[in-house]
């Protein structure tokens, strides 16, 4: 080795020696590298709020304060009886395990005081199916009741439940007709477990028909907003920003079953309405028109001789009902309701549904070309209207044999009926739809397989010569007006453009 190498080595042995030593002392007893300790935060804001900003936050902290102590906790036990038959159930416990009749279920939502002595306003849905004393309301301040079931309502998925106590804070009910999209609201209520939990968005649409339980009777008319709404909001307020309570939280619209940027509100003019009814009498009574109807699109207009989509169609007329009895038909167009204009089916339910039975309402209709006025009586609902078939029929087992023909420009096959299945339709004519290929133009308007077509274009149909003949007479881009009858004999007019 060199003499060079040998003092390179020999200086980088000190340097090491040297450098551990330095280090084993600054790291040992009280004499340790410490950094300085002593931080001071800044306190101060290069941020300028503007008034009307501070005048928000403000506002909503002083919603927050009045509100909430109105806003109250439901917890809800209820008995849900058991199907041993139940596959799942035979799964998990075996075809031979005993279980009870009946197992208890828990579930939770909100409510909100309405009277110093205890009415709370709240969903249908939280509490209808509870057990005897199983309904019990935790107030802000952790006082604990149980509640009474006043009423319910399933059509608009409002109850009344009380609890008896003095004194109690009460919720400002607004005017909801005022509620405009846009506005800032917030909501407050109960949400996963989370007491007392406020959220703030704005009105994002106005009549909503989300049509939650497939019931054909319910009023949905509903807020949208996309303040933050999840599971046991249900029965809480939606507040505007002067405190008023204009809307009972229902529901949400999701794939996950949690808050994806869509919740619904009841509107606080029908839930009180239907509230001081509850408490007055128990139940509600509200009168019915007696029809299914349905929104008017743009070809349906046109195939019914409209000079644009507005008013209601009214697809089947029950009979003996009240527009029965009044001369209302199918195919009828409603175009004002007491000279309040009615343009989507929720609407027209909403204003109806605000009736009694015996009132006489006044309908601005469209027919053939022509409009006129009918003065109808409302009936209370009969039990047994748009009854259908209990048991759909097998579709394969209603189609005929005999001579069909195809008619691609409406994507359909369809063949003559024979007197079984006239019976099993309670029709005296018509052609049975046997086929009709997935996304043509028939099936995008709601045409199946097993439907039977007894008009067209008001015209009665006998066979497929008369169906046939109809169409002959139209061109490319025309509308076809076809009234239809479900298997489960529900009538319903369906508007195809050729």
């Amino acid at each position: 080795m060199s003499k060079k190498a040998i003092f390179a080595s020999a200086f980088l042995l000190v340097f090491a020696l040297a450098f551990g030593a330095i280090m084993a002392i600054n790291f040992s007893g009280s004499d340790r590298l410490i950094a300085n300790s002593q931080i001071d935060f800044r306190t101060d804001t290069q941020v300028k709020s503007s008034n009307e900003l501070k005048g928000l936050n403000e506002s909503f902290v002083e919603i927050a304060k009045t509100v909430t102590p109105a806003v109250v906790f439901i917890d809800v036990t209820g008995n849900v009886k058991q199907n041993p038959d139940d596959k799942n159930f035979q799964f998990f416990f075996g075809p031979d395990f005993q279980m009870p009749e009946n197992m208890p279920q828990h579930g939770s939502g909100s409510g909100v005081i309405i009277s110093k002595d205890g009415y709370i306003l709240t969903n249908n849905h939280v509490v209808s199916n509870a057990a005897d004393k199983g309904i019990k309301v935790i107030l802000s301040d952790k006082r604990e009741y149980t509640a009474k079931l006043i009423g319910t309502d399933k059509n608009t998925d409002i109850a009344v439940i009380k609890i008896d106590a003095d004194e109690l804070p009460v919720a400002s009910v607004g005017n909801s007709d005022n509620v405009q999209v846009g506005q800032w609201v917030l909501a407050i209520g109960n949400p996963l477990g989370l007491n007392n939990t406020v959220t703030a968005g704005i009105v994002s649409a106005l009549g909503r028909n989300i049509n939650i339980d497939g019931n054909s009777y319910a009023i949905n008319n509903f807020i949208q907003t996309d303040a933050v709404i999840n599971p046991g909001n249900s029965g809480g307020a939606l507040v505007d920003i002067n405190g008023f309570v204009v809307g009972i939280n229902a529901a949400i619209k999701t794939t996950t079953g949690y808050y994806q940027g869509y919740g619904f509100a009841i509107p606080i003019n029908m839930a009180k309405n239907v509230a001081a009814e509850l408490i007055k009498f128990g139940k509600i009574e509200r009168g019915y028109i007696g029809v299914s109807i349905k929104d008017v699109d743009s070809k349906e207009a046109k195939g019914l001789g409209l000079d644009k989509a507005k008013g209601v169609l009214v697809q089947n007329v029950i009979k003996g009902g009240a527009g029965d009895e009044a001369g209302l038909k199918t195919g009828d167009v409603i175009l004002t309701v007491d000279g309040t204009e009615v343009n989507a089916a929720n609407q027209l339910q909403t204003v109806i549904g605000s009736k009694r039975p015996g009132d006489v309402v006044t309908l601005a209709i469209f027919r053939d070309g022509k409009n006129s006025d009918l003065k109808v009586k409302l009936k209370p609902k009969n039990d047994d209207d748009l009854s259908s078939a209990q048991n759909e029929k097998n579709d394969q087992e209603l189609r005929e044999k005999s001579s069909s023909k195809s008619f691609e420009s409406l994507g359909m096959v369809i063949s003559e009926i024979n007197e079984d299945i006239k019976s099993k339709y309670d029709v005296t004519a018509g052609i049975l739809v046997k086929e009709v290929a997935h996304f043509s133009e028939a099936f995008n308007r709601g045409m199946r397989s097993g439907f039977v077509i007894i008009e067209a274009d008001k015209q009665k149909i006998n066979n497929i010569s008369d169906f046939e003949n109809i169409l002959n007479k139209k061109s490319k881009g025309d509308v076809v007006v076809m009234k239809v009858v479900t298997q489960m004999k529900d009538i319903r007019l369906i508007a195809v453009e050729l």
